[in-house]
C-alpha cells in the first residue's frame, strides 16, 4: 500500500519526463505526435489502475485511520518531512483525479486540440495530475503548498498555448489570482507551524482541544489567512471572477480537470486543514463563510440564467462555468456548518461536481468542435443543434448532464446539496441557528434557479427549431447554407457519439447514477473520517 501511494504521486512525473523523451524504436507509430499520446494514456492509465488498487486495498472497516503513510525527514533543520498517508475523506478525490486525468488522456489521443507540441501538452497534463494528486496525499503542510501550487504552472500553459480565444488574458487572470491568494496562504501556513512547531497535519488536527498551542488570535489569523487562498481556488464569491474567463478560453480537457479537480482542492484544504487544525478561528468566521457561500449560489444561478435567455449572446461554456460557482457554494455551505452533516455533505457534493462537471465540459467541447461555436444564440435558431432529431445521443446524454446537475432525486448531485442544507438547518453549537436558516433558505432558491436555467438550456440545444434566426447569423452556424431573405437556414448535419467518446464519457455518467443510487458507498468512507476529524482526532 505505502508502495501505491508514492507510485501514484510520483509515476506522472516520471511520465512527463519520459514524454519529453524521443519515442523508443518501435514504439514510434504513425508518427512521433502519436506515439507520445498513446503515452499520455499508458501512464494515466497505470495511474488509475494503481489508485482503483489503493481503494482495493484501503481498510473499509477504519476509514478514519490514515492508511498507506510515509513518513520521511526531508529537511530536518525545519522539520519538514515527507509524510504522505490517505484516509476516507481524501480516498475518492485521489480515484476521482486519477479517472478524469485519465479520461482527459484518452479523449486527447483521439482529438488533440490545436496547439505546440503534443510532447509539451502530454507532459503538462501528467505534471498536473502529479501536484493534484499529491495535494490529496500528503500530510505535511509545506509539502501541500508545494504541491497546491505545482498545478499553476501546467494549467496556465494549458489555457495559454492550447485555449480559444481571449487565452493570455485568461490564463494570467487565473495565475495572478491564484498566486496572489497562495502567498497569504502562505503565511498562514508558516504561523501554524511556528507557532505549534510542527508542519504534520496529523499531529496538529489531534491536538487542537483546550491544551492546543494555538492561541484563539493565532487561529483567527491562520483561518484568515490561509482561507483567503483556499476560497479563490474553491473558488468562492467575490474571489470567483478569474473561473468564466479561463474555463471559457481552456481546451476541453483543461475545463475538466479545472472544474473536476483543482477546484476540489480549495475546499479539500478546509476540510484537511482550516477545520480540525484552528476549530476556534473557524467557528469564528464560519458564519461568514457560509454567507459568501449562499449569495455564491444564488449569484452563480442567476448569472446562468441571464447567459440562458433569448437575444443575450451567452457562450453555453461559459454558463457551465458559473454554475460551478453555485455547486462549489454548497460545498462550502456544508463546510461552514462544522457539522458531520453538513461536512459529508461537502464531501460528497465535490465528488458529484467532478463527475457531473467534468461530463458537462467534455460535451459543450465536443459541440464547439461539431458548430464551430457555443453561443446559445446560434446553437437555439432555427438552424442551431436541435440534438434530439440531429443526434439524438449526443442530446440524451447532454439532457443527462443537465439534470444530473440541477440534483435531480436519485443521480449523484442530489445527496451533497441536501444533507449541505441539512446540516445548516442545525448547525454546530455556538453558530447562530437563524443566520444559517437563512442561508438555507438562499441554497434552496438556488436549487430551483439552477433546475431553471438547465431546462432552459436543454430546451433551447437539445429541441431547437422555436426561435427565429437572428439578424447577422445569430441563428445559423457558420456552416449552413446559404439562404434568401427570410427563409430557413439548412441545419448543417453532424455526428452523433463517436466511439471514443463513448469511452470517454461514459465512466463518468455510470458513476453519476451509481453514486446517486448507492450514496452509503461514499458516506460510509467520509463519514468515520469526519467524525474524528471534527472530534479533535479522537
Amino acid at each position: 500500500m505505502q508502495l501505491l501511494l508514492a507510485a501514484v504521486v510520483v509515476l506522472p512525473l516520471l511520465g512527463a519526463v519520459a514524454a519529453l523523451l524521443p519515442a523508443p524504436p518501435g514504439l514510434k507509430g504513425r508518427d512521433p505526435g502519436q506515439a507520445v499520446l498513446r503515452h499520455g494514456v499508458t501512464v494515466t492509465g497505470a495511474v488509475l489502475a494503481a489508485a482503483v488498487a489503493l481503494a482495493v486495498g484501503f481498510d473499509h472497516d477504519h476509514p478514519a485511520r490514515m492508511q498507506a503513510t510515509t513518513d520521511i525527514s526531508w529537511i530536518q533543520a525545519l522539520g519538514i518531512r515527507i509524510h504522505l498517508g490517505i484516509d476516507g475523506i481524501s480516498l475518492p478525490l485521489l480515484v476521482l483525479t486519477a479517472l478524469l486525468t485519465f479520461l482527459c488522456a484518452l479523449y486527447s489521443y483521439f482529438h488533440l486540440p490545436a496547439g505546440p507540441s503534443p510532447k509539451a501538452f502530454v507532459a503538462l497534463l501528467l505534471v498536473l495530475e502529479a501536484g493534484t494528486l499529491a495535494t490529496f496525499a500528503v500530510l505535511d503542510l509545506v509539502l501541500f503548498f508545494l504541491a497546491f501550487e505545482m498545478v499553476l504552472v501546467p494549467m496556465y500553459f494549458l489555457i495559454a498555448r492550447w485555449g480559444g480565444a481571449q487565452r493570455t488574458y485568461a490564463a494570467w487572470k487565473f495565475i495572478l489570482y491564484t498566486l496572489l491568494g497562495s502567498v497569504v496562504m502562505l503565511l498562514g501556513l508558516l504561523l501554524v507551524g511556528l507557532k505549534s512547531g510542527t508542519f504534520d497535519m496529523v499531529a496538529l488536527a489531534t491536538d487542537n482541544g483546550p491544551n492546543s498551542q494555538l492561541s484563539h488570535t493565532v487561529q483567527l489569523l491562520a483561518v484568515l489567512a490561509i482561507g483567503i487562498g483556499l476560497a479563490v481556488k474553491a473558488p468562492m464569491w467575490p474571489l470567483h471572477s478569474w473561473l468564466p474567463d479561463a474555463h471559457t478560453a481552456a481546451p476541453t480537457v483543461g475545463s475538466v480537470l479545472l472544474a473536476g479537480v483543482l477546484l476540489k482542492m480549495g475546499t479539500y484544504g478546509f476540510v484537511r486543514i482550516a477545520l480540525p487544525i484552528a476549530p476556534d478561528g473557524m467557528h469564528t468566521f464560519a458564519p461568514y463563510l457560509a454567507a459568501f457561500a449562499a449569495v455564491g449560489i444564488v449569484y452563480g444561478s442567476l448569472a446562468c440564467l441571464a447567459l440562458a435567455r433569448r437575444g443575450a449572446k451567452g457562450d453555453l461554456k461559459r454558463l457551465i462555468a458559473y454554475s460551478s460557482v453555485g455547486h462549489m457554494g454548497f460545498v462550502l455551505l456544508g463546510i461552514a456548518t462544522m457539522t458531520p452533516t453538513g461536512v459529508n455533505g461537502a464531501l460528497f457534493a465535490n465528488i458529484a461536481h467532478g463527475l457531473i462537471t467534468g461530463l458537462l465540459f467534455f460535451l459543450v467541447g465536443a459541440l464547439k468542435d461539431r458548430y464551430g461555436t457555443t453561443d446559445l444564440d446560434r446553437l437555439a435558431g432555427r438552424a442551431g443543434a436541435a440534438l434530439y432529431g440531429r443526434a439524438p445521443r449526443f442530446g440524451g446524454l447532454l439532457a443527462f448532464g443537465a439534470i444530473a446537475s440541477l440534483g435531480l432525486p436519485g443521480l449523484a448531485g442530489f445527496w451533497g446539496e441536501m444533507l449541505a442544507m441539512f446540516g445548516a438547518f442545525e448547525p454546530a453549537a455556538g453558530l447562530s441557528r437563524p443566520a444559517f436558516l437563512t442561508f438555507m433558505a438562499l441554497a434552496g432558491l438556488g436549487t430551483l434557479l439552477t433546475a431553471a436555467y438547465l431546462l432552459i438550456v436543454v430546451r433551447r440545444v437539445c429541441m431547437g427549431g422555436k426561435e427565429p434566426a437572428e439578424d447577422g447569423g445569430a441563428g445559423a452556424l457558420g456552416t449552413a447554407g446559404s439562404e434568401e431573405s427570410g427563409a430557413t437556414r439548412t441545419a448543417p448535419v453532424i455526428p452523433d457519439l463517436a466511439r471514443y467518446e463513448y469511452a470517454a464519457w461514459s465512466p463518468l455518467a455510470v458513476l453519476t447514477v451509481l453514486a446517486g443510487l448507492w450514496p452509503a458507498a461514499l458516506l460510509g468512507l467520509t463519514d468515520p473520517a469526519v467524525q474524528q476529524l471534527l472530534g479533535g482526532g479522537k
